[in-house]
């Protein structure tokens, strides 16, 4: 399959925390040309601003006005990921604790939801080489004509293996307590599956991959086929309707 059949196609990774999607997403597109785009850390770079500015993150009517106020600025290339809050770098201190813990309620805010959402189709709509976004709600809600929709799962024990070597504190240092980063992985799912406004939840049509017991080069490879036949599948769709 050429490179300029597999640009053309909109990918939608979604699934719960330490499942392995940005890993997965940023290695296929980098694989494929794509562009990419990491969606939790939109919400994550709200979180961070709004702790920073002195908002109340437990108040959701506080949450919900200043919800239009930062400039959120995400970089699409999957070889260097970037994010910015009002031109302020906020790759390092989004994978913090502290943003971690409030990140739910936040993001759980239809009027950050309703932001954030438009900028992520607005990306999308403007990657004209293609592009591969990763979320939570990308198959449902966000991009629900999604040329490929893919779901990944992972054990518990596994989610919070690789969760907790990801997570640091506000010096830098890993957050290494298992138990407690399993503890709170389930407090995440519960909040992030139970929420009114775009649920976490796999989509119909979506392709489920457990990625427990594979390495990341099996699961990117798994996907980078499904990215492979479905944009196959697109190209006969666009030849039959005589638009190619």
């Amino acid at each position: 399959m050429s490179a300029t059949l597999a640009s053309s196609v909109i990918v939608a990774i979604d699934g719960p925390s330490g499942t392995g999607k940005s890993s997965t997403s940023k290695a296929v597109a980098a694989q494929l040309g794509l562009s990419y785009l990491d969606t939790g850390a939109q919400y994550r770079a709200m979180t961070w601003w709004m702790l920073t500015n002195g908002i109340d993150v437990s108040d959701a009517s506080e949450i919900a006005a200043a919800s239009g106020k930062p400039a959120i600025v995400s970089g699409t290339d999957p070889e260097a990921p970037a994010i910015s809050a009002d031109g302020a770098d906020a790759s390092g201190p989004i994978r913090t604790q502290e943003v971690t813990s409030a990140v739910s309620a936040v993001s759980a805010v239809p009027e950050v939801r309703s932001r954030i959402t438009e900028l992520q189709r607005t990306i999308a709509a403007g990657a004209e080489g293609g592009i591969v976004v990763e979320g939570r709600d990308i198959g449902t809600t966000v991009l629900p004509d999604a040329d490929l929709k893919v779901f990944l799962t992972a054990s518990a024990e596994a989610r919070a293996a690789r969760r907790s070597g990801e997570l640091k504190d506000k010096d830098g240092k890993a957050v290494a307590d298992l138990a407690a980063t399993q503890q709170a992985l389930a407090q995440r799912d519960k909040a992030d599956s139970s929420r009114k406004a775009s649920p976490l939840k796999k989509a119909d049509d979506a392709v489920e991959v457990d990625t427990t017991e594979l390495t990341l080069e099996q699961v990117v490879e798994c996907v980078v086929t499904l990215v492979e036949q479905a944009a196959a599948r697109k190209a006969e769709r666009l030849e039959k309707a005589g638009q190619v």
